[in-house]
């Protein structure tokens, strides 16, 4: 027997630990506002009704304080979590399961045409005031530390974090060696003390030489 598909109520319920129950979710969530209203902007904007689209998506963005173009393509079960200060660009297209929090960008550098805006993988998690701009890829499964800005394509199973981004794990395990944490959008490897380590490092290694 084929299993019941999990609804986007249901969903952000089992991924979101403020979450009590689904009356609250659809009441008070801004981010389920914002989706909802984007599947009937984007169904209006395929049909051609393109400024009647825009005019629903810009409401949304007074209401909500998220902005989706109507142009991009959302996936299923899309958890924006406070969402101030999110937009989404038009070419943009967004996978399955994908979790945003507020202030993230999805959008362009002004240099391309046509795809301008990235593509999401299923399952990615985009931390907040993350900034994702170019028309290339996310992997499924990554993560995108806060922050970060993401200028180049991302593999599957990859965590990115600093600016510009960098992958700092990927398949799980730690790349260049360096101490990482799991991504909890807290715990992230800090690039700056990095580097201080690196000169104290360096500076002790000079003082064993001289002295």
């Amino acid at each position: 027997m084929k299993k019941k598909e999990e609804s986007l109520l249901a969903s952000i319920l089992r991924r979101d630990p403020a979450a009590r129950n689904r009356l609250e979710i659809l009441l008070c969530y801004p981010g389920v506002h914002a989706v909802l209203a984007h599947r009937v902007n984007h169904f209006l904007y395929e049909v051609g009704l393109k400024v009647v689209a825009r005019l629903g998506s810009q409401l949304m963005r007074i209401l909500t304080g998220i902005e989706i173009h109507p142009g991009a393509v959302v996936g299923r079960r899309l958890l924006i979590d406070h969402g101030m200060g999110v937009v989404i660009g038009e070419t943009a297209i967004i996978g399955d399961d994908v979790t945003i929090y507020q202030g993230v960008t999805l959008g362009g550098t002004g240099k391309d045409c046509g795809k301008r805006h990235p593509t999401i993988g299923n399952c990615v998690m985009i931390a907040s005031g993350a900034k994702i701009l170019g028309p290339f890829k996310i992997g499924d499964h990554s993560k995108i530390g806060a922050g970060s800005v993401v200028l180049k394509e991302v593999p599957d199973h990859c965590t990115v974090v600093g600016v510009p981004g960098r992958i700092v794990k990927q398949n799980y395990e730690k790349v260049d060696n360096e101490k990482l944490y799991d991504m909890d959008q807290i715990h992230l490897p800090n690039p700056v003390e990095r580097e201080f380590e690196m000169l104290r490092n360096r500076l002790e290694a000079l003082e064993d030489k001289i002295l």
